[in-house]
């Protein structure tokens, strides 16, 4: 089941707009562009590139040359093809943009930039802690209606826009989703493509950045954009090559009436604007030196001619209607008997078409078992709300977050995996905290029957373990200890380090913990847990960067739930987190030194208190 929200109202002010250019001019239904506009949306895509490089390159993280290739189709898109309201983001008629290739997010502040929606200086404050401009696009920007970023998710995503805006709606604004070619070799792409083209989304443009380089590798079509072209066609899209910086070409190619969903496949130089990397490997997710970031921008500045025609999106068609779910309840208490009998899916199905009876914005899909899970009954009851979406669950999924309101949570954001692998029969979960524990997992996982998963993590750590150490799954490691010891400490991965960082600090204090490194979380070594747990008066402390729910914490409370006198104590994440630097991240969630030494005292505090 899905249901669909839309935020914002028409409005009819005007926004604040930069003022470097003189002319406005609303962009109307298409003609040729003269050359006033071709030469403003040129300049506005040199702009987005010098915004994105300069954003990049101050953050020390991002995409710059994923940005510079899409630099006109973003220009043209926000500047000359889209309908919005530029002061009102979420206003329900304007058009819908999806970000799928969420990597290249810079370019997209930079629009927004260009606009005067944001402000240099929050452009520039990108990725730190208390920016409201994460890596990836997020709902927490006013500008964004879904997260993106993990590949292959935004054009099911904006085929439950488009089939909400068609059929749902009834409404005229339409629905742009970007996306890179290193994405097309994601099988969602293709479940989307096939459910737009059965739907007869006319209202949905994708636009492919056919920049021919991936991330290690170049793309396996690389910069042969026919076969891009003949597998959309196939897939029953219609489809246009264009030069993906030639602004004429993306002026027309977006402003074609459409009769059917169609792909513009842009042929596009990765980098374009840099000359050091354009058309290079070795350049993803690599950001400018300050040097060579202010070298390039003042040779990108040079290329900006003078215009006096100042680009204005138009004001869209004010159709949609506005829609509320905040107080969606059921008309009437269940009408079900003690002692009755009922299958709960059947329950399921029955609730999900009452519910639909009373709000006419819920929807049910599904894909192709609706006579098992008996959502059958709504569609028999609410035929033009029942999407189906056929044996392609994924595609469904996300179908159901475009359907959905307009926020979706943070890509990227993988903190739930532990709970995910520790619920899958004889799976073996690894976690090593440093080099030598990272190779023996690996060894030691080529060597182990079922699915095995090693979580690993980016920034670098110290090495803690000689070369020649043993180990083997199920096995914890004791990595300091003595006979002092007052609480025992399990962390793993990075929180092991913080852990071990919290015991220094905590010694200058006479406060001694033991350390417990798990290596594996599945099987955890529960006896020496338990073991080293009893030696330290039952105190254990457990540190994670994961959710609490299902992780570390939820593991070691289970091994030790039988153990009289034992007292847990669980630091982990509480919420989705957000983009920053490592450091003010695990001091945000709670799981850095000096929370570890904090709650190291609070625990033997109470411990005193209680005699």
């Amino acid at each position: 089941m899905s249901s669909q929200e839309r935020h914002g109202a028409a409005s009819s002010s005007s926004s604040s707009c930069p003022s470097r250019q003189l002319e406005v001019e609303p962009m109307e239904d298409y003609h040729k562009p003269d050359q006033q506009t071709v030469q403003a949306l040129r300049n506005i895509a040199n702009r987005l590139r010098i915004n994105s490089i300069k954003a990049t390159t101050a953050a020390g993280n991002g995409h710059p040359t994923s940005c510079c290739s899409v630099a006109e189709i973003m220009s043209v898109l926000f500047f000359h093809s889209m309908k919005y309201r530029p002061d009102d983001p979420k206003n329900t008629n304007n058009d819908r943009f999806i970000l799928s290739k969420g990597h290249a997010t810079p370019v997209l502040y930079s629009v927004w930039l260009e606009i005067g929606f944001l402000k240099e200086s929050e452009l520039i404050s990108m990725c730190q802690v208390d920016s409201m401009l994460e890596g990836h696009p997020t709902p927490k920007q006013q500008f964004v209606d879904v997260a993106s970023g993990s590949l292959g998710q935004g054009l099911g995503i904006a085929c439950g826009m488009a089939y909400t805006a068609k059929y749902f709606d009834k409404s005229s604004y339409r629905v742009y989703c970007l996306l890179g070619d290193g994405e097309m070799s994601e099988g969602a792409i293709w479940e989307a493509m096939a459910f737009a083209s059965y739907y007869q989304l006319d209202n949905l443009l994708a636009i492919l950045d056919i920049n021919r380089l991936g991330q290690s590798d170049p793309a396996p079509l690389q910069h042969h954009v026919e076969k891009y072209q003949r597998r959309c066609e196939a897939f029953g899209w219609h489809a246009i090559i264009v030069d993906g910086h030639s602004v004429e070409e993306l002026c027309k190619s977006l402003s074609q009436p459409c009769h059917q969903p169609t792909a513009i496949i842009a042929k596009t130089i990765k980098g374009k604007g840099i000359p050091v990397a354009e058309d290079k490997m070795g350049w993803h997710g690599k950001v400018l030196p300050k040097d060579m970031a202010e070298s390039v921008m003042k040779d990108l500045q040079s290329r900006i001619l003078n215009s006096s025609k100042r680009m204005y999106p138009a004001s869209p068609i004010e159709d949609a209607p506005p829609v509320s779910l905040r107080n969606v309840s059921m008309p009437s208490a269940p009408n079900y008997k003690p002692g009755e009998k009922i299958a709960t899916c059947k329950a399921y199905g029955m609730a999900v078409a009452k519910l639909g009876r009373y709000n006419e914005r819920v929807v049910a899909m599904d894909v192709d078992t609706k006579n098992f899970t008996y959502s059958e009954i709504f569609k028999n009851e609410h035929p033009n709300r029942f999407i189906e979406c056929y044996s392609a669950e994924q595609n469904m999924v996300n179908v159901a977050t475009g359907c959905a309101a307009r926020e979706h949570g943070p890509a990227h954001m993988g903190l739930e995996d532990m709970a995910i692998f520790r619920a899958i029969p004889n799976a073996t979960i690894f976690y090593p905290s440093d080099g030598v524990s990272a190779e023996k997992a690996v060894e030691l996982a080529a060597n182990t029957k079922g699915v095995c998963y090693i979580r690993t993590t980016r920034p670098e750590t110290a090495i803690i373990y000689n070369s020649n150490e043993d180990f083997h799954v199920g096995q914890a490691k004791v990595v300091c200890q003595s006979k002092d010891d007052q609480v025992t400490m399990i962390g793993a991965g990075m929180t092991l380090h913080e852990v071990l960082a919290a015991a220094e600090q905590l010694k200058k204090e006479r406060i001694y913990i033991r350390v417990i490194d798990p290596f594996t979380i599945k099987p955890l070594d529960a006896k020496t847990i338990i073991d080293h747990v009893r030696a330290t008066r039952g105190r254990v402390i457990t540190v994670e960067d994961h959710y609490y729910e299902g992780g570390l914490g939820e593991a070691v409370c289970s091994a030790i739930v039988n153990e009289p006198g034992f007292t847990l104590q669980h630091l982990a994440v509480s919420h989705v987190p957000r983009s920053g630097k490592m450091s003010d991240l695990l001091k945000i969630y709670g799981i850095d030194r000096d929370s570890i030494v904090q709650m190291v005292r609070k625990m033997l505090n109470s411990s005193a208190n209680a005699k």
